[in-house]
């Protein structure tokens, strides 16, 4: 990847808060409690979801260029959809993290030298990632996931 192609890649990253309240803007709990698919979750899981799994995917990074291959945890993101405070509450907290979030990422991210992007973990469901390999992975995670919501959106004329 080149260097361009990460700082697109890390933008995307850092724009994400503001497509994520755009796309649950002036929906109502009836709505934010309507599954984006047959089966799926619902959209508050969706934003709840968005801020557990980059919170995850931060958390790596970090481990990945302060540690020497790390053993990265991975966690049941269906068990974590199922709890109180992925499918009861209000979606404020969670876009309050992501919008935190998502700008201490990006300043790490951007401020990263070429040599971290090579740096490697073990993850025991994927085997070894790399940095430059979770960047891709998460600059694309969000985006789908506001796709999701705003294609319901449309669907229903919301």
């Amino acid at each position: 990847m080149t260097a361009a192609e990460r700082r697109e890649k890390i933008e995307k990253i850092r724009s994400l808060p503001s497509a994520v309240e755009a796309a649950v803007q002036g929906l109502d709990d009836r709505q934010l409690d309507t599954p984006y698919r047959e089966g799926g979750w619902t959209i508050r899981q969706v934003v709840h979801h968005i801020a557990d799994s980059h919170m995850n995917a931060f958390v790596r990074m970090k481990l990945m260029v302060t540690e020497a291959h790390p053993t990265l945890k991975p966690y049941n993101q269906d068990a974590w959809a199922g709890l109180p405070d992925s499918n009861r509450i209000s979606v404020q907290s969670s876009l309050a993290i992501i919008h935190g979030l998502h700008e201490r990422w990006a300043t790490l991210l951007a401020a990263l030298p070429e040599t971290a992007w090579s740096r490697t973990a073990y993850h025991p469901e994927r085997g070894e990632v790399t940095m430059e390999g979770t960047l891709s992975i998460y600059a694309g995670h969000g985006a789908n996931h506001v796709g999701q919501i705003s294609g319901l959106r449309q669907a229903k004329g919301w």
